[in-house]
This record gives C-alpha cells, structure tokens and sequence, in this order.
C-alpha cells in the first residue's frame, strides 16, 4: 500500500470542472472522478457549503481529502466529495457567498482563492489493502459509510451499472420499492440492502466477484424485481412492512406455496395482539413460527412487585423463597396459547424454574 501526501491549489482543483448530471462530475484537468456516474449526489446544505467557502477565504486549513489512483493513473475520490464540489461550484459561479458571486470578487480576492493550497493523500494499492486502510482511518468530513467505502474498492462498471439502478434520486429501485425499504439511494442504503439480500451478507464477497465478472448489473436488478413483485403479489400492504428483511424472506420462502387469504388473516390477528411489541417481526413469525421475532410484551415493574408480594417470594415450582431479584416474571398460560401479559396471568418464578420451563 502507498500513501502519498499532495498539495494542489484550488485552481489545479477546479481545471475542467464539468458536472455531466448522470455522466458524473470531473475535475483536476479531467483526472478527478468527483463523483463516477450515479454515485452519491450533493448533500451539503447552504450552511455547510458555506463554511468551506468562508474557511479558503480566511486561509485557514481544511481537512485532508483522500483520492484512490486508478490504474489508469486517473484518480477517483475516496472522502472530500462534498467539499471538492462547494469549491468548483463556488469558483464556477454555481452560488453566490456572502451575497458574493466568485465573479463579482476583486482580483486579489480570486488570487487568494486560486492560490489556496489543499492537502490530499493519494492511495495506491491492491483493494484489500485499500479496503482495509479506508476502513482503519479517521476519515474527515462527511463520513464514508461501509458501502461508499466498498464501492471506493470495488469501482467498476458493473457497480456503475447498479448505481444506475439503486444509488440516484428517483432511480428504479425507489420508484418500485421505496415503501418496502429504508433509507435512501444516494447514501447508497438501497444498494446495500438488495446487495446484503443477494449475498445473504457476504457483500464484500459478492461485489469483489462481479466486479471482475460482469459488465453491467442486469441479476443484481432483476432479482431485486423479483423480490419485491413477489412481496407485492403475496402480502396485503401495511406501512410497517417498510424496513423488513424482504431478501432474505424472500431467499428461505420465496417458493413456499402459501394460501393469501389464511395468510392475510393470520397476519391481520397477529397486527391486532397488543403483546406483540415489533410487528415488523410478524412476516418472519407466520413462516418459522419463532417467537422472539415479535418482541413479546414484558411485565412493568409495579406487576411483578405485586405478584411477588403475593406470592411471599416463594417459587409455585420448588417451593423455595428467594428475592425478588433472583426472580423472573413468566406467564401462566404462554402467549402461543392465547395467554397475554396482564397481572391475571403473572407468577414469578426463580431464575432456574423459569429457565426450564423455557425450554420445554
């Protein structure tokens, strides 16, 4: 791995800064992939884009950005992407600061600009070796979250392609699934979660294979479509159902021939037991039947000091007193059996009872 640390000036910067909407932003004399076609877009608000501005124009120092050098000796922007675009905007007369357009500037002002230094570190290295350094740093400014850091490894154009898809405003994946999904497409949270329902977790595996592979993103899309017509076709819609693991639902039971109605009924009783604390937890629940999906009601406290006192502090299941911190609440007639959290159906028992009781 080499790390390199560079000084430019922000008219190296801002030479041939052109922003192509979806053909992607490029600066530095056309060497600079700002932002490579449907990645991330401009997320600085006016105040932050501001403070950039105003930090050059008073020559104090900005944060260290890190470019990733390709192969082809072109460079790519790893963090900084939001700052290296306030100063080309600036200087392009894209906003005005302080009332202020670039032009409008004297020309000792626009020297000044021009001639501020910007420190940048230049990563060359295998993708392990890159992978593993993003991750160690303290990157500044706005931080890089785990799939910006995978996508500033694994550049290719097949994930050019599947940004298309998942990582743009209004991209395909938001107009057919947004209500299934959270998130947004430019932080690149759509492409994680279809990428976490492909590889079922192995994300950094499956983007190191298809980067080598394919050229475009045609499975990745599809199985997303599939995924989610199959969640359209099966399911009443319910807004809870936004945020669900539908991929890997979809992975396990996909296939699964399944009755809609008794299916809409079950879920329909399920949504209407107040005991249930994560509803999310119910479409995985009227497929494996696992309880802890749903997130059970407890008893509060004042009902468990209650039955405690009733009982005297003596276990109905050995007979022994204990404290009431060595006991647990547990329901009389368990929840799978149309038992529900009221103080009716509490006992406490000590920790050992309750703990085989669980297990039967």
């Amino acid at each position: 791995m080499k790390i390199e640390l560079h000084k430019i000036t922000v008219c190296e910067l801002t030479e041939g800064y052109v922003d192509n909407q979806e053909a992607g932003v490029k600066a530095y004399g056309g060497n600079l992939d700002v932002r490579p076609p449907f990645q991330r877009e401009f997320v600085y608000n006016d105040k932050e884009r501001d403070a950039v501005i105003d930090t050059i124009t008073q020559d104090f120092p900005l944060n260290v950005m890190y470019w990733s050098v390709r192969d082809d000796g072109t460079c790519e922007i790893i963090d900084g992407q939001q700052r290296t675009i306030s100063i080309c905007q600036y200087v392009n007369g894209d906003f005005a600061h302080l009332f202020r357009y670039f032009g409008n500037l004297t020309h000792e002002e626009k020297e000044q600009i021009l001639n501020y230094e910007l420190f940048i570190y230049l990563c060359t290295g295998t993708d392990t070796e890159k992978l593993k350094w993003f991750k160690t740093i303290n990157i500044a400014g706005k931080k890089l979250t785990n799939q910006e850091l995978l996508n500033a490894v694994y550049a290719s154009l097949w994930l050019s392609d599947a940004k298309r898809y998942f990582s743009k405003s209004n991209c395909g994946a938001y107009l057919m699934g947004n209500k299934y999904l959270t998130g947004s497409p430019i932080q690149q949270d759509y492409l994680e979660t279809v990428l976490d329902w492909i590889s079922s977790g192995q994300i950094e595996q499956y983007m190191a294979t298809h980067s080598i592979k394919d050229k475009d993103a045609t499975a990745l899309w599809l199985y997303f479509q599939q995924v989610i017509n199959w969640v359209q076709a099966t399911f009443k819609y319910r807004s809870v159902m936004k945020g669900v693991d539908w991929g890997a639902i979809y992975n396990k039971y996909g296939s699964t021939h399944i009755d809609k109605d008794d299916l809409e009924q079950h879920i329909h009783d399920l949504m209407q037991d107040s005991d249930i604390v994560n509803q999310k937890g119910v479409y995985w629940f009227i497929f494996d039947g696992d309880e802890h999906h749903l997130q059970l009601r407890a008893f509060d406290g004042n009902t468990k000091r209650r039955q405690y006192e009733k009982q005297g502090g003596i276990c109905p299941v050995c007979g022994k007193h204990f404290e009431i911190e060595q006991m647990e609440a547990d329901h009389i007639l368990p929840w799978s059996k149309g038992g529900h959290t009221t103080p009716d159906n509490c006992q406490m028992l000590c920790r050992d009872c309750n703990r085989r009781k669980s297990c039967k």
